[in-house]
């Protein structure tokens, strides 16, 4: 019987992979989908500095896709455009999950240094239920957000 391994279009096997999943995370989709572009491709190091920075509002998150009504920053363009926000728990949500693929990487025996980030995915997660009162006779039914996130990070050279 033959063991496939996992493999990720030409980055190596599953030995030289980590990855980290975390569901239902009370996080904008939106964002969550920006932030997936803007930190697929950079080492780990940079990305977990970049959302840094966001949280801090010393940089923003540029929305490329996401961007009706969003004013834009002062400064240069980043990322080719201007416009963007600050998502305080978003940030929040994907530095606990680079943490969190740190140590599962660190387990593996992996450079920690040396960590790229290959893959970067948000899905949209359950949608819980939760009521608004409004008057007195009727009430407002809201649905509240979440989002399944997930990043897979290899050994660069």
């Amino acid at each position: 019987m033959v063991k496939k391994e996992f493999q990720l279009s030409g980055t190596g096997t599953a030995s030289h992979l980590a990855r980290a999943f975390a569901s239902n995370q009370p996080v904008s989709f939106k964002y969550s989908v920006e932030i997936c572009r803007e930190i697929k491709g950079k080492k780990l190091d940079k990305a977990v500095s970049f959302l840094e920075n966001v949280q801090e509002q010393k940089a923003f998150l540029p929305l490329r896709r996401y961007n009706k009504k969003v004013g834009h920053r002062k400064g240069n363009s980043y990322s080719f455009v201007k416009s963007g926000r600050y998502p305080k728990n978003a940030c929040r949500a994907w530095l606990k999950l680079l943490e969190s693929v740190k140590a599962n990487a660190d387990y593996k025996g992996l450079n920690a240094d040396q960590l790229l980030v290959v893959h970067a995915f948000a899905s949209i997660g359950f949608r819980r239920y939760s009521h608004q009162n409004q008057g007195r006779i009727s009430g407002k039914r809201r649905r509240r957000k979440s989002t399944h996130i997930e990043v897979i990070v290899r050994e660069g050279r």
